[in-house]
């Protein structure tokens, strides 16, 4: 397998050399997911950050009435993980499920942590993906609290170009907080637009 693409990702905020980039790669493992199985069950403890090569992930919770709500989606060159359980290594709230076959590199929390003593810039770049992701997170809850679901659909679609007409609806419409009804009928309307 080659790993250039985890290997893209990670030089957008630093530079490794060759014998940096072959230490890290030796602490990556490869996994292939069946389409609507999960990579991560909500109660476990999350063990690896997971960084898709291709298909698609999302991450979702239930609600006390069983309703599903999409956090995020991982297209590919996406890293995903249950944030809260990967750093405090705690039995989290997210189920991570692959849309499609999907295949993935995973870096396990032992591992990453032996990199930051072998690569310290390592750690510089999962800070960055850290701070990231809490300001993503920030905006979004931001978002849900202050903007139309027409606008937060406007804001998921300039996020995920990609996954637009890809994703089932139902999955779209949960990640904005609508119904799915509401969903195809604001769609119908904006598209009538």
């Amino acid at each position: 397998m080659s790993f250039n693409l985890i290997i893209q990702n990670i030089s957008k905020y630093i530079k490794l050399d060759e014998g940096e980039e072959q230490t890290f790669i030796k602490h990556l493992s490869t996994k292939i997911i069946k389409s609507k199985n999960n990579l991560l069950n909500g109660g476990e403890v999350c063990k690896y950050s997971t960084f898709v090569i291709r298909g698609c992930l999302r991450g979702f919770t239930f609600d006390k009435n069983g309703n599903e709500h999409v956090q995020d989606f991982a297209p590919p060159d996406w890293w995903i993980a249950d944030m809260y359980s990967l750093i405090t290594q705690k039995p989290g709230n997210i189920n991570i499920e692959a849309l499609e076959e999907t295949e993935v590199i995973l870096l396990s929390k032992t591992s990453q942590e032996e990199l930051y003593m072998q690569i310290p810039k390592l750690e510089r770049f999962f800070r960055i993906l850290t701070e990231k992701s809490l300001v993503a997170n920030q905006q979004r809850l931001m978002d849900n609290m202050t903007l139309t679901a027409e606008e937060r659909y406007h804001i998921f679609c300039n996020r995920y170009p990609t996954l637009i007409h890809t994703l089932p609806q139902k999955h779209i419409a949960s990640y904005i907080g609508v119904t799915p009804e509401f969903f195809s009928r604001m769609r119908t309307k904006t598209l009538k637009k």
